[in-house]
């Protein structure tokens, strides 16, 4: 406990400490910008915990130390909106956002817009008096919401007390989201613990506010951003000053919205926020247009729905309900038999989905989902569509659960599964459809990077029993390639080189293609840069691969198996037989040691390029944010890494820099 015997001086150090903690807030959740460590941070709130448990006369609402309420509430009251949130009305194509512009500018002439990302999140009133935070509400039917204040002040991103003088009496209106990053390590820790998962971000957020213990919502990792000034006692002239204002009282406002002269501008905005949306770390569903300026918007008025001077662009759909027609059962690599939704074709995303995934049996039947459902089906990104949920309300009796095989659908093995793991596997080894993913894996470009050897080519060498083993593709001749459907002289050749060309990879490629469980990209850039050849890493013992930093012990205990048993004993002496790479020499250069971590787009150079590069100087490329990381290089439309690096204070480096570190001109 901190002894202050002077009244005085407490006070002064609790309104002291008090505004260093509001300062730091601001750095990190609004500039993006930590200038203190988490540490250093957390012992400043502790301090001023103390003082204020010395001097409760001092507490006031506006502290740090009261984000967090006491005993939950029985319901949430019902508060009236100062003025009333009306939707957006909403365009789906570009035609519409032009005939939205034509319309204005028949009362008006030429307008500025200022276009925002619209969050997929849930919309949410704030009222400051005095500069404190006073009151927060969800939007509810525009009219009325509820009073959900106490859930909203342990969201860190939303200021206890504003910054300045120009912002104290208003009302200010944004939404509160769930990183996406921050939703899937939430989800995983719910699937551990066996409770309900959310179905997406957005369903994640609504299910936080409603919480009627702030102790619950204050684990969960909401955000913020504020758009709007919806009442002031200060006028403002534009929504792009309002803005400014925002951000400099303490709020966090979007760093892409942008201001444009025309609807021109403005649906080039669309085009290349859509193109950005996969790689943000927040939801958004469309691009929100509102003439900037404030008194042209009172002009423009509004409809009993909507404000006629804003209109929301809306990127198309990620999701979709269609009905699931089967479920069938696909065996992969190692040979998990894992179940897959044939869908009636439907729009999600742009494409057209009419396949999706469903993970696994355990998810299968907590989901109760059935052959027959109608399903609510997502996409985002390049992530394979997979099921959501059934939309229980649409049965009709008829519909069937799948059992669990026993039997391998490609083989007829008995299915084996162990108790540690979800996984249920054909444990034939040669079973054709393990053997394919095996081959397609060896195959893949991260591996040994055999090009024109597709699912299908694979699929014809195997029918003709050309291939058994990964070692026979470098037993095909001519004569058999040119017997298969679709293969010419032409076709023919480029194959053969590329497998040719493949006997010169590396050893972490190599490592690598071998499709060892749990041993991924980086697992194999540590084993290669520890051992020199395949022979020396055959003769390691699980314990003994466990000292490796970085190692984990189910992947030591994996390698040490795969080395013991006859068939891969057989595939590498194969290997070294063919002419195969299977040692090099210690690669010492100048990055020996370094980690590396890619994040966002390079212009000059392709990502495996870029790692090979690494790699070639004796450095290592990682796919994940850790104090062990040497170098972050951060290319165009960097994601969640570049945001966690930074929190790390790790060393962050562009393009440029990255080339002259590995000394490319």
């Amino acid at each position: 406990m901190i002894k202050i015997i002077n009244k005085n001086e407490a006070k002064k150090q609790i309104i002291k400490l008090r505004d260093e903690i509001n300062y730091h807030n601001y750095k990190y959740y609004v500039e993006n910008n930590p200038v203190i460590s988490d540490y250093e941070y957390d012992m400043l709130l502790k301090k001023l915990e103390a003082l204020e448990n010395q001097f409760p006369d001092f507490i006031t609402p506006e502290s740090s130390t009261q984000r967090i309420g006491g005993e939950p509430l029985k319901g949430f009251k019902t508060v009236e909106h100062k003025i009333a949130m009306l939707s957006l009305d909403n365009a789906y194509s570009y035609d519409a956002l032009r005939e939205f512009d034509e319309r204005i500018k028949k009362n008006i002439g030429e307008i500025e817009y200022v276009c925002e990302p619209k969050i997929d999140g849930v919309s949410i009133a704030l009222i400051y008096e005095n500069g404190v935070f006073f009151r927060g509400a969800t939007r509810g039917d525009g009219i009325k919401g509820d009073d959900v204040t106490l859930n909203l002040k342990t969201i860190h991103s939303i200021p206890i007390r504003l910054r300045g003088s120009k912002l104290q009496n208003a009302e200010v209106r944004g939404e509160v989201f769930f990183p996406i990053s921050a939703f899937k390590k939430f989800n995983k820790e719910q699937e551990k613990k066996g409770e309900q998962l959310f179905a997406n971000p957005r369903n994640a957020a609504a299910g936080s506010l409603r919480q009627l213990d702030p102790r619950i919502v204050a684990t969960r990792p909401l955000d913020t951003f504020l758009y709007y000034i919806s009442h002031s006692d200060k006028d403002f002239k534009t929504q792009e000053e309002s803005l400014e204002i925002l951000r400099t009282a303490g709020f966090r406002v979007n760093l892409l919205i942008k201001k444009v002269k025309n609807i021109d501008e403005a649906i080039i905005y669309c085009k290349d926020v859509e193109a950005k949306r996969d790689t943000l770390d927040y939801e958004i569903d469309g691009v929100v247009l509102k003439v900037n300026s404030f008194a042209l918007q009172k002009e423009l008025g509004s409809t009993i729905k909507h404000p006629r001077w804003a209109i929301a662009f809306k990127f198309t759909a990620k999701q979709a309900t269609t009905r699931l027609k089967d479920i069938v059962i696909q065996v992969g690599r190692t040979g998990t038999l894992t179940p897959v939704a044939i869908l009636e074709p439907a729009q999600v995303g742009g494409v057209t989905v009419s396949r999706a995934t469903l993970h696994n049996f355990d998810e299968l039947k907590r989901k109760d989902i059935r052959i027959g459902d109608i399903v609510l089906v997502e996409r985002s990104g390049d992530v394979i569509p997979q099921v959501i949920k059934s939309i229980v309300e649409k049965r009709t009796g008829y519909e069937k659960a799948r059992a669990i095989p026993r039997k391998c659908p490609v083989c007829g093995s008995d299915v084996v599964r162990t108790l540690d793991e979800v996984a249920v596997r054909c444990p034939n080894k040669q079973c054709p459809a393990r053997l394919k993913w095996r081959i397609e894996y060896f195959a893949s470009r991260d591996a040994m990077d055999i090009d024109h050897l597709g699912g299908k080519t694979i699929d014809k060498l195997i029918e003709k029993g050309l291939v058994n083993t990964i070692a026979d593709l470098y037993s095909i001749k001519e004569e058999d390639l040119l017997t298969l459907e679709g293969f010419k002289e032409k076709s023919m050749m480029n194959l053969l080189e590329s497998i040719d060309k493949s006997k010169q990879q590396s050893l972490a490629r190599l490592i690598y293609g071998l499709g060892i469980r749990h041993v991924g990209k980086y697992a194999a850039q540590l084993l290669a840069a520890q051992y020199h050849s395949i022979d020396e890493l055959a003769k390691k013992t699980a314990e003994e691969l466990t000292q490796i930093h970085g190692l984990g012990e189910k992947t030591a205990e994996a390698i040490a198996t795969f080395f013991v048993t006859e068939e891969n004993i057989e595939l590498i002496n194969k290997l070294k037989d063919i002419g195969i790479q299977t040692k090099e020499a210690k690669k010492e250069g100048h990055l020996t040691g370094k980690k590396f971590v890619f994040t966002g787009g390079l212009e000059s150079l392709s990502r495996p390029d870029a790692s090979a590069l690494v790699m070639k100087n004796g450095g290592m490329v990682s796919s994940a944010i850790g104090k062990d990381i040497n170098y972050v290089v951060v290319g165009k439309d960097a994601g969640s890494k570049y945001k966690k690096a930074k929190k790390l204070g790790l060393v962050i480096i562009d393009e440029s820099e990255f080339k002259k570190l590995v000394r490319v001109t």
